[in-house]
């Protein structure tokens, strides 16, 4: 069984993204590369150990890479070895039973309310198609939560105005519907009618200047520059807007399993880390806010 069957397994059976498939095939392949010294002998997959995964992990290591990304790496190796079992071309997985050092838990990075109400409230008076573009970029990550790579992919026929909502396709393929705000609609409408007349009608909602479909770098560079006006913070990434969205829909009083379907996770887990990140801002207000906070006990 080689490594491109695995790679077709997990791409058109699974479904997992096309970054997923890269990084496990890259991954997969340093690995062969280490036990096989780089071609100089066959890779016999039933024979790999336990110990030739741990002295893997110990090279990556003395190479300085990170033990998020050595992480990541194993559990590649975990996976591809769980569907050689299933196949019957191995009976035991080398990678499961090697343990991995635990990641600190780190809280999404967000940006301040009054930061974004600063910049998206600013007046768009005279406003070309790139500047309302834009700034509509900004507020539909903000508003709606949606990812970046669902940002690229809106066709123009899943923005509906009049429903005021989204048709998103999110992971694995799965669809969902997003609801946004009556400024959001104004702006987008303000912004198809720019789209228009600079370059006519597409079948991409987010389109440059010479009608072409958004890439990643563009909707980067678009968050960057427009958080950096405001001081954004260190991380000015449209995830930080998907991150803040979720914060700041908890701290008005959303329902945690609402957002879990805005933001189309699989499963409440993952959306239960917004709830330690209003609790920590609940608590940095309350030391700003309370007269007795800053006393010490005697």
């Amino acid at each position: 069984m080689t490594i491109e069957k695995f790679l077709q397994y997990i791409g058109y059976e699974l479904r997992l993204s096309p970054h997923t498939v890269t990084s496990y095939k890259r991954d997969l392949e340093q690995f062969r590369d280490f036990v096989t010294g780089h071609g100089k002998r066959e890779w016999d997959v039933a024979s790999t150990t336990t110990v030739d995964v741990r002295a893997w992990i110990v090279d990556l290591s003395r190479q300085g890479l990170a033990s998020r990304s050595i992480r990541r790496k194993v559990q590649a190796l975990r996976a591809y070895f769980r569907w050689l079992q299933r196949e019957g071309v191995v009976q035991e997985n080398p990678a499961a039973d090697v343990e991995l050092s635990k990641l600190p838990k780190q809280l999404p990075a967000m940006v301040r309310e009054k930061n974004l109400d600063s910049l998206l409230d600013s007046p768009l008076d005279g406003a070309d198609f790139v500047d309302v573009r834009n700034r509509l970029v900004v507020m539909m990550l903000y508003e709606t939560g949606i990812r970046r790579a669902e940002l690229i992919g809106l066709q123009d026929a899943d923005v509906d105005t009049r429903a005021a909502s989204l048709k998103v396709l999110g992971k694995r393929n799965k669809h969902r519907i997003v609801p946004f705000g009556a400024e959001l609609g104004s702006l987008i409408e303000q912004y198809r009618d720019l789209r228009q007349a600079q370059c006519g009608s597409t079948d991409a909602f987010f389109v440059t200047p010479k009608g072409r479909r958004f890439y990643p770098s563009i909707v980067y560079r678009i968050v960057h520059e427009s958080l950096a006006q405001v001081g954004g913070g260190s991380k000015l990434s449209p995830h930080v807007l998907r991150h803040t969205f979720a914060s700041s829909m908890l701290n008005h009083g959303a329902q945690l399993n609402s957002v879990k379907e805005l933001l189309g996770h699989s499963s409440l887990a993952a959306t239960q880390v917004y709830t330690h990140v209003t609790f920590s801002e609940l608590k940095n207000n309350y030391k700003l806010a309370h007269p007795r906070a800053q006393k010490k006990g005697g």
